[in-house]
């Protein structure tokens, strides 16, 4: 067992049944990280992407590498610089930012039965680094039994690293390197998510849910603007869901 970051375990962690423990150490933090190398290849791919578009549309290095750093959401800050103009629409850039990006609310509910035992700085600090491909691999960790919490921030920190880094990269040499998507780097991520569902799927309890979600989510793409249809899929698949459970 490694050391607890921190050492400010709450009653929830330290009272948990022993099959049911979350612990937030280093050894989570590690195996995140390391887990989580190759996805972040391929989030390095669309990171030089996006860094090509903030060239394009004026941003320096620091202000691109600021808003990867702090914001750390690849489909919104792409559609934000394809917003960009000059006067900057603020408001058109927030609603749309944000429509996009509540996806999180229910991906960050999906972790709550294992971050429940955990402190809110641990939970908080951890769901800053949350992007869709390291809540996945959180996902398939904690479901397997390992109880790691930490598995979260250690996943993140790497998609963090390679956002940010390759970023710059896209600002500096974005000419040189021209569009990653030629490369094939844009199926990286589609196959490793096509890996990672295949790995949460739980047999036919979880049939309902997704064919939901799916079928929601492509009949409201062709009638709604922007990426509502996300957050619809989600919102349509959990109500069914909560129907169910409740009968």
């Amino acid at each position: 067992m490694g050391a607890d970051l921190d050492g400010d375990d709450t009653l929830e962690e330290r009272a948990a049944p022993e099959t049911d423990a979350v612990t937030f150490e280093w050894d989570g933090v590690r195996s995140g990280f390391l887990t989580c190398l190759p996805v972040a290849l391929g989030v390095g791919g669309y990171g030089i992407a996006f860094g090509v578009l903030a060239n394009q549309a004026g941003l320096s290095v620091a202000e691109a590498a600021l808003m990867s750093g702090v914001v750390l959401a690849g489909a919104s800050q792409i559609v934000a610089i394809e917003l960009w103009a000059d006067p900057i629409p603020v408001a058109t850039i927030v609603a749309t930012v944000f429509a996009i990006n509540l996806r999180y609310s229910l991906m960050g509910a999906a972790l709550q039965p294992w971050f429940e035992r955990l402190s809110g700085t641990k939970v908080y600090g951890s769901l800053f680094f949350m992007a869709d491909e390291n809540w996945a691999l959180t996902m398939r960790d904690l479901k397997a039994g390992n109880g790691r919490g930490a598995f979260l921030l250690g996943s993140g920190i790497a998609i963090w690293v390679f956002w940010v880094g390759s970023t710059i990269l896209g600002v500096v040499a974005g000419g040189v390197v021209g569009d990653p998507t030629q490369y094939g780097a844009d199926f990286i991520l589609v196959a490793v998510f096509v890996a990672l569902a295949a790995e949460l799927w739980e047999g036919k309890p979880s049939l309902v849910p997704w064919v939901v979600a799916f079928g929601t989510a492509v009949v409201t793409s062709q009638y709604l603007p922007g990426r509502w249809y996300i957050l619809l899929g989600g919102l349509v698949a959990a109500a069914v869901e909560v129907i169910r459970y409740d009968r």
